[in-house]
Protein backbone atom coordinates (compact mmCIF):
# COMPACT_ATOMS: atom_id res chain seq x y z
CA UNK A 1 0.00 0.00 0.00
CA UNK A 2 1.13 3.60 -0.50
CA UNK A 3 1.32 6.16 2.22
CA UNK A 4 0.84 8.96 1.23
CA UNK A 5 1.07 10.54 4.15
CA UNK A 6 4.94 9.65 4.80
CA UNK A 7 5.99 11.10 1.03
CA UNK A 8 6.94 14.45 -0.03
CA UNK A 9 4.54 16.46 -1.98
CA UNK A 10 6.21 16.50 -4.66
CA UNK A 11 6.31 12.48 -5.11
CA UNK A 12 2.36 12.38 -4.44
CA UNK A 13 2.09 15.46 -7.07
CA UNK A 14 4.07 13.25 -9.31
CA UNK A 15 1.82 9.81 -8.55
CA UNK A 16 -1.16 11.66 -9.05
CA UNK A 17 -0.20 13.27 -12.53
CA UNK A 18 0.36 9.69 -13.49
CA UNK A 19 -2.72 8.55 -12.78
CA UNK A 20 -5.00 11.24 -13.97
CA UNK A 21 -2.83 12.59 -17.01
CA UNK A 22 -0.80 9.58 -17.86
CA UNK A 23 -3.35 7.15 -17.47
CA UNK A 24 -1.60 4.68 -15.50
CA UNK A 25 -2.63 1.82 -14.09
CA UNK A 26 -2.78 1.17 -10.21
CA UNK A 27 0.02 -1.80 -10.63
CA UNK A 28 2.10 1.04 -12.39
CA UNK A 29 1.74 3.73 -10.03
CA UNK A 30 2.45 1.17 -7.23
CA UNK A 31 5.54 0.23 -8.65
CA UNK A 32 6.19 4.17 -9.39
CA UNK A 33 6.31 4.26 -5.74
CA UNK A 34 8.20 1.43 -4.68
CA UNK A 35 11.02 2.51 -7.66
CA UNK A 36 11.09 6.11 -6.22
CA UNK A 37 10.77 5.38 -2.63
CA UNK A 38 13.33 2.92 -2.79
CA UNK A 39 15.41 5.35 -4.64
CA UNK A 40 15.16 8.20 -2.52
CA UNK A 41 16.08 5.97 0.86
CA UNK A 42 19.19 5.79 -0.98
CA UNK A 43 19.68 9.20 -2.15
CA UNK A 44 19.23 9.93 1.58
CA UNK A 45 22.72 7.72 2.38
CA UNK A 46 24.33 8.44 -0.46
CA UNK A 47 24.42 12.17 0.76
CA UNK A 48 24.92 11.49 3.98
CA UNK A 49 21.37 12.42 5.70
CA UNK A 50 21.14 9.65 8.09
CA UNK A 51 23.38 7.08 9.55
CA UNK A 52 20.38 3.93 9.11
CA UNK A 53 20.90 1.62 6.47
CA UNK A 54 18.17 -0.55 6.75
CA UNK A 55 15.71 1.27 3.80
CA UNK A 56 12.57 -0.66 5.72
CA UNK A 57 13.59 1.85 8.47
CA UNK A 58 14.61 4.77 6.28
CA UNK A 59 11.61 7.44 5.97
CA UNK A 60 11.69 9.62 2.90
CA UNK A 61 8.86 12.63 4.32
CA UNK A 62 11.86 14.72 5.13
CA UNK A 63 13.68 14.71 1.27
CA UNK A 64 13.00 18.11 0.23
CA UNK A 65 13.15 19.24 -3.28
CA UNK A 66 16.26 21.06 -2.38
CA UNK A 67 18.03 17.49 -1.86
CA UNK A 68 16.12 16.37 -5.63
CA UNK A 69 17.79 19.59 -7.23
CA UNK A 70 21.37 18.31 -5.86
CA UNK A 71 21.06 15.48 -7.63
CA UNK A 72 23.41 14.31 -10.69
CA UNK A 73 23.91 11.41 -13.64
CA UNK A 74 26.44 9.83 -11.39
CA UNK A 75 24.12 9.74 -8.35
CA UNK A 76 21.47 7.59 -10.27
CA UNK A 77 24.14 5.58 -11.69
CA UNK A 78 25.45 4.57 -8.00
CA UNK A 79 21.84 4.09 -7.26
CA UNK A 80 21.68 1.63 -10.21
CA UNK A 81 25.61 0.35 -9.53
CA UNK A 82 23.91 -0.35 -5.68
CA UNK A 83 21.32 -2.27 -7.31
CA UNK A 84 23.24 -4.31 -9.74
CA UNK A 85 25.97 -4.90 -6.88
CA UNK A 86 24.18 -5.40 -3.49
CA UNK A 87 21.20 -6.09 -4.61
CA UNK A 88 21.54 -9.04 -7.56
CA UNK A 89 18.94 -6.50 -9.13
CA UNK A 90 18.65 -8.49 -12.79
CA UNK A 91 19.00 -5.86 -16.03
CA UNK A 92 15.04 -5.94 -16.55
CA UNK A 93 14.54 -4.80 -12.55
CA UNK A 94 16.97 -2.21 -13.36
CA UNK A 95 15.49 -1.02 -16.33
CA UNK A 96 12.37 -0.70 -15.42
CA UNK A 97 14.03 1.47 -12.27
CA UNK A 98 15.63 3.66 -14.54
CA UNK A 99 12.82 4.23 -16.89
CA UNK A 100 10.71 5.15 -13.58
CA UNK A 101 13.61 7.63 -12.22
CA UNK A 102 13.69 9.22 -15.88
CA UNK A 103 9.68 9.79 -16.20
CA UNK A 104 10.37 11.41 -12.74
CA UNK A 105 12.55 13.50 -13.50
CA UNK A 106 11.37 15.08 -16.47
CA UNK A 107 8.07 15.60 -14.97
CA UNK A 108 10.03 17.36 -12.01
CA UNK A 109 12.10 19.53 -15.10
CA UNK A 110 8.67 20.18 -17.21
CA UNK A 111 6.53 21.57 -13.92
CA UNK A 112 5.44 25.29 -14.25
CA UNK A 113 4.99 25.56 -9.83
CA UNK A 114 8.78 26.57 -9.70
CA UNK A 115 8.20 25.29 -5.49
CA UNK A 116 8.41 21.55 -6.52
CA UNK A 117 9.90 22.14 -9.82
CA UNK A 118 14.14 21.44 -10.78
CA UNK A 119 15.72 23.67 -13.42
CA UNK A 120 18.01 20.95 -14.67
CA UNK A 121 17.31 17.11 -15.22
CA UNK A 122 19.69 14.44 -14.10
CA UNK A 123 18.09 11.80 -15.87
CA UNK A 124 17.99 13.29 -19.80
CA UNK A 125 21.23 11.43 -20.55
CA UNK A 126 20.64 8.44 -18.48
CA UNK A 127 21.19 5.46 -20.71
CA UNK A 128 18.94 1.83 -20.21
CA UNK A 129 20.83 -1.28 -19.01
CA UNK A 130 21.11 -3.30 -21.65
CA UNK A 131 19.02 -6.64 -21.21
CA UNK A 132 20.10 -9.93 -22.11
CA UNK A 133 18.21 -11.51 -25.21
CA UNK A 134 16.31 -14.24 -23.92
CA UNK A 135 14.48 -16.83 -26.18
CA UNK A 136 10.77 -16.91 -23.82
CA UNK A 137 10.42 -20.21 -22.31
CA UNK A 138 6.70 -22.01 -24.04
CA UNK A 139 4.85 -25.44 -23.80
CA UNK A 140 5.18 -27.12 -27.67
CA UNK A 141 1.91 -28.24 -28.67
CA UNK A 142 1.87 -31.65 -27.24
CA UNK A 143 2.54 -30.40 -23.36
CA UNK A 144 -0.17 -27.96 -24.40
CA UNK A 145 -2.87 -30.94 -24.83
CA UNK A 146 -1.44 -31.99 -21.36
CA UNK A 147 -2.57 -29.16 -19.77
CA UNK A 148 -5.24 -28.69 -21.27
CA UNK A 149 -6.29 -32.53 -20.47
CA UNK A 150 -5.13 -32.06 -16.69
CA UNK A 151 -7.52 -29.21 -16.59
CA UNK A 152 -10.38 -31.15 -17.84
CA UNK A 153 -10.32 -33.56 -14.91
CA UNK A 154 -14.01 -33.92 -14.23
CA UNK A 155 -12.97 -35.18 -10.66
CA UNK A 156 -12.27 -31.43 -9.87
CA UNK A 157 -15.50 -29.93 -8.90
CA UNK A 158 -14.50 -26.69 -10.36
CA UNK A 159 -13.14 -28.46 -14.19
CA UNK A 160 -15.13 -26.15 -15.85
CA UNK A 161 -13.63 -23.01 -14.30
CA UNK A 162 -10.36 -23.80 -14.68
CA UNK A 163 -11.01 -25.58 -18.17
CA UNK A 164 -11.58 -22.37 -19.40
CA UNK A 165 -9.32 -20.51 -17.64
CA UNK A 166 -6.09 -22.56 -19.17
CA UNK A 167 -8.22 -22.27 -22.53
CA UNK A 168 -8.03 -19.10 -22.56
CA UNK A 169 -4.17 -18.51 -21.60
CA UNK A 170 -3.42 -21.19 -24.35
CA UNK A 171 -5.29 -19.81 -26.92
CA UNK A 172 -5.72 -16.01 -26.46
CA UNK A 173 -2.19 -14.90 -24.69
CA UNK A 174 -4.07 -12.48 -22.39
CA UNK A 175 -2.07 -11.46 -19.28
CA UNK A 176 -2.83 -12.44 -15.52
CA UNK A 177 -4.19 -8.90 -15.03
CA UNK A 178 -7.02 -8.91 -18.15
CA UNK A 179 -8.15 -12.94 -17.35
CA UNK A 180 -9.09 -11.46 -13.83
CA UNK A 181 -10.62 -8.61 -15.27
CA UNK A 182 -12.94 -10.17 -17.53
CA UNK A 183 -16.84 -9.36 -17.14
CA UNK A 184 -19.65 -11.62 -18.43
CA UNK A 185 -20.67 -8.13 -20.11
CA UNK A 186 -17.14 -7.86 -21.09
CA UNK A 187 -17.90 -10.88 -23.72
CA UNK A 188 -19.62 -10.05 -27.63
CA UNK A 189 -21.00 -14.03 -28.03
CA UNK A 190 -22.58 -12.58 -31.74
CA UNK A 191 -19.34 -12.08 -32.74
CA UNK A 192 -17.04 -13.89 -30.85
CA UNK A 193 -14.77 -11.44 -29.21
CA UNK A 194 -13.95 -9.97 -26.02
CA UNK A 195 -12.88 -6.68 -24.44
CA UNK A 196 -10.11 -6.85 -22.08
CA UNK A 197 -8.23 -3.47 -20.54
CA UNK A 198 -4.58 -3.96 -20.69
CA UNK A 199 -1.21 -2.05 -19.37
CA UNK A 200 -1.56 1.19 -18.92
CA UNK A 201 -5.61 1.17 -19.15
CA UNK A 202 -5.90 0.31 -22.72
CA UNK A 203 -8.71 -1.62 -23.97
CA UNK A 204 -8.24 -3.80 -26.96
CA UNK A 205 -10.46 -6.71 -28.05
CA UNK A 206 -9.55 -10.40 -28.41
CA UNK A 207 -11.39 -12.84 -30.65
CA UNK A 208 -12.72 -16.09 -29.64
CA UNK A 209 -12.03 -19.48 -31.52
CA UNK A 210 -14.81 -22.32 -31.10
CA UNK A 211 -12.87 -23.57 -27.96
CA UNK A 212 -12.82 -20.49 -26.07
CA UNK A 213 -16.34 -20.08 -26.41
CA UNK A 214 -17.26 -23.80 -25.88
CA UNK A 215 -15.14 -23.22 -22.39
CA UNK A 216 -16.77 -20.03 -21.54
CA UNK A 217 -20.39 -21.71 -22.57
CA UNK A 218 -19.60 -24.61 -20.41
CA UNK A 219 -18.48 -22.65 -17.48
CA UNK A 220 -21.40 -20.20 -17.44
CA UNK A 221 -23.81 -23.36 -16.82
CA UNK A 222 -22.44 -23.97 -13.78
CA UNK A 223 -21.02 -20.62 -12.59
CA UNK A 224 -23.06 -19.64 -9.54
CA UNK A 225 -25.32 -17.40 -9.22
CA UNK A 226 -26.74 -16.79 -5.71
CA UNK A 227 -24.73 -15.37 -3.22
CA UNK A 228 -22.35 -13.66 -5.69
CA UNK A 229 -20.68 -11.12 -3.79
CA UNK A 230 -21.97 -6.93 -5.22
CA UNK A 231 -18.53 -5.89 -3.55
CA UNK A 232 -15.57 -3.30 -4.67
CA UNK A 233 -14.61 -5.72 -7.13
CA UNK A 234 -17.93 -6.35 -8.56
CA UNK A 235 -17.59 -10.07 -8.36
CA UNK A 236 -21.39 -9.84 -9.67
CA UNK A 237 -20.52 -9.43 -12.82
CA UNK A 238 -17.08 -11.10 -12.79
CA UNK A 239 -16.71 -14.03 -15.17
CA UNK A 240 -14.23 -16.06 -13.53
CA UNK A 241 -15.60 -16.46 -9.70
CA UNK A 242 -13.45 -17.84 -6.66
CA UNK A 243 -15.15 -20.70 -4.27
CA UNK A 244 -16.10 -17.62 -2.02
CA UNK A 245 -18.02 -16.41 -4.79
CA UNK A 246 -16.16 -13.53 -5.33
CA UNK A 247 -14.02 -12.49 -8.29
CA UNK A 248 -11.38 -14.85 -8.90
CA UNK A 249 -8.24 -13.13 -7.63
CA UNK A 250 -4.72 -13.87 -9.33
CA UNK A 251 -3.22 -15.70 -6.59
CA UNK A 252 -5.65 -18.39 -7.03
CA UNK A 253 -5.06 -18.16 -11.10
CA UNK A 254 -1.60 -18.52 -10.45
CA UNK A 255 -2.27 -22.13 -8.13
CA UNK A 256 -4.53 -23.35 -10.72
CA UNK A 257 -2.19 -23.27 -13.21
CA UNK A 258 0.36 -24.66 -10.66
CA UNK A 259 -1.28 -27.30 -9.92
CA UNK A 260 -2.53 -28.09 -14.04
CA UNK A 261 0.97 -27.94 -14.68
CA UNK A 262 1.78 -30.56 -11.98
CA UNK A 263 -0.98 -32.99 -12.77
CA UNK A 264 0.61 -32.73 -16.05
CA UNK A 265 3.85 -33.48 -15.57
CA UNK A 266 5.07 -30.55 -16.76
CA UNK A 267 8.15 -28.31 -14.78
CA UNK A 268 6.75 -25.93 -12.71
CA UNK A 269 9.83 -24.18 -11.69
CA UNK A 270 10.59 -23.68 -15.76
CA UNK A 271 6.38 -22.60 -17.07
CA UNK A 272 4.17 -20.59 -14.97
CA UNK A 273 0.76 -18.16 -15.69
CA UNK A 274 3.17 -15.53 -17.86
CA UNK A 275 4.70 -18.61 -19.72
CA UNK A 276 1.38 -19.35 -20.92
CA UNK A 277 1.18 -15.93 -22.72
CA UNK A 278 4.39 -17.30 -24.72
CA UNK A 279 2.89 -19.99 -25.36
CA UNK A 280 0.08 -19.01 -27.14
CA UNK A 281 1.83 -16.22 -28.94
CA UNK A 282 4.71 -18.96 -30.32
CA UNK A 283 1.79 -21.57 -31.08
CA UNK A 284 -0.05 -18.71 -33.05
CA UNK A 285 3.13 -17.25 -35.39
CA UNK A 286 4.28 -20.83 -35.44
CA UNK A 287 1.03 -22.65 -37.09
CA UNK A 288 -1.01 -19.62 -37.58
CA UNK A 289 0.91 -18.20 -39.94
CA UNK A 290 -0.13 -14.71 -38.70
CA UNK A 291 1.84 -11.54 -39.36
CA UNK A 292 3.85 -10.28 -36.85
CA UNK A 293 1.99 -6.79 -36.58
CA UNK A 294 -1.22 -8.82 -36.26
CA UNK A 295 0.20 -10.75 -33.04
CA UNK A 296 1.52 -7.94 -31.44
CA UNK A 297 -2.16 -6.14 -31.69
CA UNK A 298 -3.07 -9.30 -30.49
CA UNK A 299 -1.08 -9.30 -27.36
CA UNK A 300 -1.25 -6.16 -26.94
CA UNK A 301 2.24 -4.71 -27.02
CA UNK A 302 3.03 -1.08 -27.67
CA UNK A 303 6.24 -1.48 -29.21
CA UNK A 304 6.94 -4.02 -32.15
CA UNK A 305 10.16 -5.46 -30.86
CA UNK A 306 8.38 -7.01 -27.63
CA UNK A 307 6.40 -9.09 -30.28
CA UNK A 308 9.78 -10.15 -32.20
CA UNK A 309 10.62 -12.06 -29.63
CA UNK A 310 8.17 -15.00 -30.36
CA UNK A 311 9.61 -15.07 -34.00
CA UNK A 312 12.33 -17.10 -33.07
CA UNK A 313 12.70 -20.52 -34.71
CA UNK A 314 13.09 -23.99 -33.17
CA UNK A 315 16.29 -26.20 -33.35
CA UNK A 316 13.91 -28.72 -35.45
CA UNK A 317 12.72 -25.45 -38.03
CA UNK A 318 17.42 -25.31 -38.14
CA UNK A 319 18.30 -28.44 -38.72
CA UNK A 320 14.99 -28.72 -41.93
CA UNK A 321 16.44 -25.16 -43.14
CA UNK A 322 20.36 -26.85 -42.92
CA UNK A 323 18.84 -30.13 -44.79
CA UNK A 324 17.09 -29.01 -47.26
CA UNK A 325 19.45 -26.48 -48.24
CA UNK A 326 19.98 -26.83 -52.15
CA UNK A 327 23.71 -27.82 -51.83
CA UNK A 328 23.38 -30.61 -49.75
CA UNK A 329 23.48 -33.32 -51.26
CA UNK A 330 26.25 -32.31 -53.82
Amino acid sequence: MIDYKQNPEYLNAFLDYSTTILNKSPNSIKEYYYDLSMFLKFIKIHFGLTKETDFAKISISDVSIDTIRKIELDDIHAFIGYLAREQKSKASTRARKVSTIRIFFKYLSQKADSANSIVNNPAQNLETPKLDKRQPKYLNLDDSKKLLESANNIDNRNHERDYAIITLFLNCGMRLSELVGINIADIDFSENKLTVIGKGNKERTIYLNKACIKAINEYLAVRPKQGVKADKLNSNKALFLSERKERISRRTVQHIVYTKLLTAGLDTSKYSVHKLRHTAATLMYQYGQVDIRALQELLGHESISTTEIYTHVDNLQVRHAVENNPLADL
